[in-house]
This record gives structure tokens, C-alpha cells and sequence, in this order.
């Protein structure tokens, strides 16, 4: 009775801030051997990769400070300092800053308030630390640029859903926690820019994860529609003022590697693209999907993790200069090896092909391969 007694006291005297969690990672990377194109880049994936001088570089560079305060309220904020902001480099910029607000007292259901991750797409909401190839896919990311909005998300998932999610993250195979199904609506300019047609973005994803012996599978599906008003054109184009119909949805299907592991996407829609022939920015059918197989082996106490990907994508990237136009065809073949706790370093050899026009550049189809590497460090 006596040690029941004390031990509610305790609980009574903790303070918000003792449930307060510090966390990050960092990752370095050299994207430049082997390779046989320098004028082959990707300005979404990495702006290290192409023509830009070589060398090192910081690609992220991340801090979380994150904690369920009390019950039913949940804070977390990370920035970044690997950022590049014109000629100046490691620059801190905004990354995630939300609250979750439990609506029941099991937090089955929630709302997150604040700048997080859009719910399309199951590799836009994994986190970066996680994910074995180096960048998100051109056809799911060219949808969210960064990944994140600022908006009201609703989650909803069983608290026995919840516990195999939170096994998967455990296990380093998941990151985050995103519900069952999700509705939510958004600004739709992307992270870090403000609403310009007082118009939101609306999204919706149900996905469920099925544990099947030793082995979890998840399907999913998810849609979102809106919007967007061009940020980024030359001067010789004009732009509609009442902005573009951005409109897509999704399939889904992951298994994760235990040890064997697949994860593939497609989605189609239409939104803004660059045209080459009239030289304006039309909407367009977009599609566009990829399928990164990979394998789990434990030797040595360490871990390796070798992986193939296929992607492809046909249509623009409304965030780019004129909503650019693609085609990209790319293969990616490496290994992740984790050879001491917190570290990681990852060889990928890519095989890209690419088409990317927009006014300055109406003719420009890039090939090449080259051989990227990254260390990586979490904490």
C-alpha cells in the first residue's frame, strides 16, 4: 500500500518537461564517382548531384525534440541545418513543428496540427534515416516537395494496430506512426510557404498493416486533390492567376524484409507541366510509380541490407522552375551496412535516365550512371 502510494506521488510530481525526448541524425555524402555525366542532376533528390563542384557534402543535418506531455497532447519539432538558401550553405530551415491532440483517452483517435508530413504515399512518410535507397521517387515526391504541409490531419488507428507499428519502428523497418486511415486538409504550396489562393489541398489515406506469421504486410491506398499556383517561372511565361487542378491517388504495397522485403508505389493524376511545344504550362496526365526490393542479412553481429529499385515518372514537378516536364527511367542497386550501433553507410550505383525541360531548357534528355555514397549517423 505504502510503495502504491509513493509511486502515485511520483507520478503526480513529474513535470511536462521530463517527457521531453532529444534525438536526430546526420547524413555526409560524395555523389561523384564514377561518374559519366556531370550535366545529369536531380534538383529534388540532392542538389549536391550533377555539375556543382564535387566534394562532400551535408545532406541532412536534423535534431528532434519531441514528447508526450501529458496523456493526450504529443509535441514535435525538428529543423534542419543542411539547407542551401541561394550562395549560402547549412542554413536552418523548418522541417516539422506540430502537435498531436489525442481525441480519446486511448489516442485511437488524433488530430496533428501544425507543419508535418502529407499523408500520400507510403515513402514520403518514412523518414529519411530510414529509407534504404538515397532519395525519395521522382513520381510519389514530385506530389509533395520535402513532404510536409502546413496543416489539420486527422489519424485514426486500434491501440492493438498502434502496438505493431510501434514494433515495426523498434525494429528500424517503420518511421512513424500515421494511422490506419487519414483525412486531412493542407495548404498545398508545400513546407515552408504560405497558402496564395485561400484554397486548401484535401487528402485522404487508409492503409492496413497485417502480420502474417514472422512476416507484416501492408497495403494501402490514398488521394489527394486541390489547387496550386506556380512559384517558380521565367519571365516569357505566363501563368494562370486562378492556379492549376493538382489531383492524384495512389496504390501501395509493402513487405517488409524479414527477411526478405518488397516496397512498391504507383500513381497517376494531372496537374501543372511544361510545354514544350507552346512554351506554356498546361495541365497535364501525369503517372508515374517504383518497386525497391530488398534483403535482410545478419552476419557478424552486424546487418546488411542489399536492395534493387526501379522507378519511373512522366509528367512535371509544379514546384520547379515552369512546372519542368519529366520522363525519368532509373535504376538503383546498393547496400546499407550497419556496422556499429547509431551508424550506417550506404554504396548505391545508379543508372539514370532523364528528361527535364522548361523554358530555358526545351531541349534536355541527360544519361549517365555514377556511384553515391553516405555515412549516416542517428542518435
Amino acid at each position: 500500500m505504502k510503495s502504491s502510494l509513493l509511486a502515485q506521488q511520483s507520478d503526480n510530481s513529474k513535470k511536462w518537461y521530463d517527457n521531453i525526448h532529444l534525438g536526430g541524425y546526420m547524413q555526409v555524402r560524395y555523389n561523384s564517382l564514377f561518374q559519366t555525366n556531370p550535366n545529369l542532376g536531380c534538383e529534388q533528390c540532392d542538389e549536391h548531384w550533377g555539375d556543382v563542384g564535387g566534394g562532400l557534402s551535408l545532406r541532412r543535418v536534423r535534431f528532434k525534440i519531441k514528447g508526450q506531455i501529458t496523456p493526450r497532447i504529443f509535441v514535435y519539432f525538428q529543423p534542419d541545418f543542411a539547407k542551401s538558401i541561394n550562395e549560402d550553405h547549412h542554413v536552418g530551415r523548418l522541417k516539422d513543428a506540430y502537435i498531436d491532440v489525442g481525441l480519446d483517452l486511448k489516442n485511437e483517435f488524433r488530430l496533428r496540427i501544425g507543419q508535418s508530413k502529407v499523408p500520400y504515399g507510403y515513402e514520403n512518410m518514412q523518414s529519411s534515416s530510414n529509407r534504404l535507397p538515397l532519395d525519395r521517387n521522382d513520381a510519389f515526391n514530385s506530389g509533395v516537395k520535402d513532404e510536409r504541409d502546413l496543416g489539420v490531419f486527422f489519424y485514426w488507428a486500434t491501440s492493438k494496430k498502434r502496438a505493431l507499428i510501434r514494433q515495426l519502428r523498434k525494429a528500424g523497418l517503420s518511421g512513424g506512426d500515421f494511422g490506419i486511415f487519414a483525412l486531412g486538409i493542407y495548404n498545398g504550396q508545400t513546407a515552408n510557404h504560405y497558402d496564395k489562393n485561400d484554397s486548401f489541398h484535401i487528402v485522404t489515406r487508409f492503409s492496413y498493416p497485417i502480420q502474417l506469421g514472422n512476416q507484416v504486410i501492408e497495403p494501402g491506398i490514398q488521394a489527394y486533390s486541390g489547387k496550386y499556383m506556380i512559384l517558380k517561372h521565367s519571365p516569357e511565361v505566363t501563368v494562370n492567376p486562378e492556379g492549376y487542378i493538382d489531383q492524384r491517388a495512389a496504390l501501395s504495397f509493402v513487405l517488409f524484409p524479414k527477411p526478405f522485403g518488397i516496397q512498391a508505389e504507383y500513381n497517376v493524376g494531372r496537374g501543372p507541366e511544361f510545354d514544350t511545344s507552346s512554351r506554356t504550362i498546361k495541365i497535364k496526365k501525369l503517372s508515374g510509380g517504383y518497386a525497391t526490393f530488398s534483403y535482410f542479412v545478419k552476419k557478424w553481429n552486424q546487418r546488411f541490407y542489399p536492395f534493387v529499385r526501379f522507378q519511373y515518372y512522366n509528367g512535371g514537378k509544379k514546384h520547379e522552375l515552369d512546372a519542368r516536364s519529366y520522363t525519368v527511367k532509373e535504376t538503383e542497386v546498393g547496400i546499407e551496412w550497419h556496422p556499429l550501433p547509431h551508424f550506417e553507410f550506404l554504396a548505391e550505383y545508379t543508372i539514370s535516365d532523364r528528361r527535364y525541360e522548361d523554358f530555358q531548357n526545351p531541349i534536355n534528355h541527360q544519361t549517365g550512371n555514377l556511384m553515391r555514397l553516405q555515412a549516416q549517423v542517428k542518435f
